[in-house]
């Protein structure tokens, strides 16, 4: 895999963007430069559009199993660069060993999978008329134009599971990476794509940053769908700028996800889930457990307990196989810094960790914590785990709810049917029981409520998200008319 990404990937052609910014790609463990790209402008998404609008039509005419064998040996081309690819997410996003090849081994080829069976799945039906003598078909097509534009912290699997179903149903990308991670996240998958024999325009990348390229892609009137995997208060932004052009926002946005532990919960396996649910590449995923809402009994030992495991993880260089990596700015570590530090001024107490050292923030785990307190109350996106105390059902459902984002959950009991009825009044669009709510599945839908997003990826949801049904009617009989 090539080395130079000093590039646009526009029409099968690497170019350079039209106006002469670029980015600085970083190392946030070393803080060495990367690579320079290209900072397209709206001009470069104009552009990108299209050369999508010019491919789509012979895309979405081509037979259904080649483009299922893109998909496929796109997939199996993960494979072959393995090596490269986890490099990139290591170097570039600061991702851990194990979740880069997470990313690079089960959820990107398990959620290609799964698109790869959608040309053939895309099946329309029919409907009985009230007419007689008709036929109804209705027929499931491509949307047309998709834009795509998607985070740092999980950039090549985010990035994937909207392109390949969206390749797959026979539309047309135009993909705006976040400008941390434009490789990872945007130019690497390009360039499997182009080797995976992909026909030129169907896939454009135009790395940039978010008030440029970004909102270029979300406000384009060639866009027929916005996918958007972010934060929610830039989702709404997006989803304001496509609904202008009556594109269908797709968003899967932040969380507050409470992590529930019952009072007969098996201790043992809730301070285990709990230890990467909160500490698993940083805390820097949306469905990391943000809360830890446990009942008083257990209190005071499961602080202990996951205070001391949090207190073995190693902090450091992930290319040097360290539990926990960098933050991936200063502005990502100074927001939990501060969370953290207005915490404790209002009356929490830090039992483990609590420092950084440039980018590496220690695994932090903080007691006396109330649902108000800031480190509550806001989405850390950090290795950070609050410890709240609950005495009853009431006030655990009470205390989980109690959030505008509803993203997912979990409740840990040994009673199931008491967990599924603590689970079943929580607002999340995801709830894991007896387990963290780091979990995702190419076959199950996958999004939130509140303002955790709109639509549903992965599976049966994303295929009705990236097409269209369109009713065709057929009166074979001659119809008698009132006039």
């Amino acid at each position: 895999m090539e080395t130079d990404w000093n590039h646009l990937y526009i029409d099968g052609n690497r170019r350079p963007a039209s106006g002469g910014d670029s980015i600085a790609v970083e190392n946030s463990a070393t803080r060495g430069e990367i690579a320079t790209v290209p900072a397209g402008n709206p001009d470069d998404v104009n552009e990108a559009f299209e050369a999508a609008v010019a491919a789509h039509s012979r895309w979405a005419a081509t037979a259904p199993q080649a483009r299922a064998e893109v998909i496929q040996k796109a997939m199996h081309l993960i494979g072959e660069h393995e090596e490269e690819l986890g490099d990139i997410l290591v170097r570039e996003g600061g991702s851990t060993q194990m979740k880069a090849h997470i990313e690079l081994d089960m959820l990107s080829p398990g959620m290609m999978a799964e698109a790869a069976s959608f040309p053939t799945r895309a099946q329309g039906t029919m409907a009985n008329s009230t007419i007689p003598g008709r036929d109804n078909e209705v027929h499931r097509n491509p949307v047309g134009v998709v834009g795509i534009i998607t985070p740092w912290n999980v950039p090549f699997h985010l990035s994937m599971r909207a392109v390949a179903p969206v390749i797959a149903l026979g539309n047309a990308v135009v993909l705006k990476p976040a400008p941390e991670t434009p490789i990872g996240g945007g130019l690497a998958i390009a360039r499997l794509f182009e080797e995976a024999g992909l026909q030129p325009g169907v896939l454009n990348v135009v790395p940039g940053h978010g008030q440029d390229a970004g909102d270029a892609v979300a406000s384009h009137p060639n866009a027929d769908v916005v996918s958007f995997t972010g934060s929610s208060e830039v989702g709404k932004l997006v989803a304001q700028n496509a609904g202008e052009n009556l594109a269908l926002p797709a968003l899967e946005l932040g969380g507050n996800n409470p992590y529930v532990v019952l009072e007969d919960a098996d201790f043992d396996l809730a301070v285990d889930a709990a230890v990467f649910g909160s500490f698993f590449h940083q805390g820097q995923i949306c469905i990391s457990i943000n809360r830890h809402l446990v009942h008083d009994s257990l209190y005071d030992e499961y602080v202990e307990r996951l205070a001391e495991r949090a207190e073995e993880l190693t902090v450091g260089d992930p290319a040097e196989g360290s539990d926990v990596g960098p933050i991936i700015n200063e502005s990502q570590r100074d927001a939990m810094v501060e969370y953290v530090e207005a915490s404790v001024e209002a009356g929490a107490d830090v039992v483990a960790g609590g420092n950084h050292e440039d980018l590496f923030v220690e695994p932090t785990v903080l007691a006396n914590v109330t649902n108000d307190m800031a480190v509550s109350c806001n989405e850390h996106f950090g290795p950070i785990a609050p410890v709240i105390p609950f005495t009853d059902d009431d006030e655990a459902i009470e205390l989980a709810n109690d959030t505008e984002y509803g993203l997912t959950a979990s409740v840990l009991s040994t009673d199931l049917a008491w967990a599924k009825a603590v689970a079943d009044q929580i607002e999340a669009g995801m709830v894991h029981i007896n387990d963290q709510p780091i979990n995702d599945e190419p076959h199950v839908p996958f999004g939130g409520v509140k303002s955790s997003g709109l639509g549903r990826y992965n599976g049966e949801a994303i295929l009705r998200e990236f097409t269209e049904e369109r009713w065709v009617s057929v009166q074979r009989e001659r119809r008698e008319y009132p006039i």
